[in-house]
């Protein structure tokens, strides 16, 4: 996968999350396995696996939105972005990155105070393994989304400079495309074409 390059002075943290949210989903696969062969093979189910997976995938969910926003891999409607003329580019950033900052402040300011009682009093998910889902991830919540539309905005910062509205990712895809394009007509054996083209002309004959 070819990473955005950093541009900005949020993109560091984003990234430093990023690579430690990338395990996650690998000690998610190994508690459940670890599940199925306690309770499949020793006939001794766990209580703690199936809401511990389901925090930790909660936080990595959150996490790769935030990593997602950087590199700016949503879901976008190229065929139509790439049509448009350098100023409605910018029009088109302009406004879906208010809109972003819009809903993250109203997310904020609607469920701080939820969130900070959840945490002060260390709300649990109310099970026999009753873990503090609700007090760890409501906060965290909050966090990422503010996080995520600053983001948003450093994004735009740098895209707003970006030359005819290509980004990197894009500019260094064509350069590699055109590098293994290279590669593999000086890889292609002397004379290839040439026998190519003779049998050719002989089948025409």
């Amino acid at each position: 996968m070819v990473e955005h390059e950093r541009t900005g002075p949020l993109d560091p943290i984003t990234w430093g999350i990023s690579r430690i949210a990338m395990w996650l989903p690998m000690f998610i696969v190994a508690i459940i396995f670890f599940e199925v062969v306690m309770r499949y093979v020793f006939g001794r189910a766990t209580m703690w696996v199936n809401e511990t997976s389901l925090w930790v995938a909660g936080a990595s969910y959150m996490f790769a939105g935030l990593y997602s926003m950087q590199q700016r891999s949503h879901i976008r409607i190229y065929i139509l972005y790439d049509l448009a003329p350098r100023w409605l580019r910018r029009t088109f950033d302009v406004i879906s990155t208010v809109c972003i900052v819009i809903f993250a402040v109203a997310l904020i300011w609607g469920s701080y105070d939820d969130a900070v009682r959840k945490f002060m009093t260390w709300e649990r998910f109310g099970t026999k393994f009753d873990p503090p889902i609700p007090a760890t991830l409501k906060p965290l919540i909050l966090i990422t989304m503010a996080l995520l539309a600053l983001q948003a905005i450093s994004n735009l910062i740098f895209d707003w400079n970006t030359d005819q509205g290509e980004t990197p990712l894009v500019e260094d895809l064509e350069d590699l495309l055109e590098h293994v394009g290279a590669d593999h007509l000086e890889a292609r054996p002397t004379g290839e074409t040439t026998d190519h083209n003779s049998a050719l002309g002989d089948n025409k004959k």
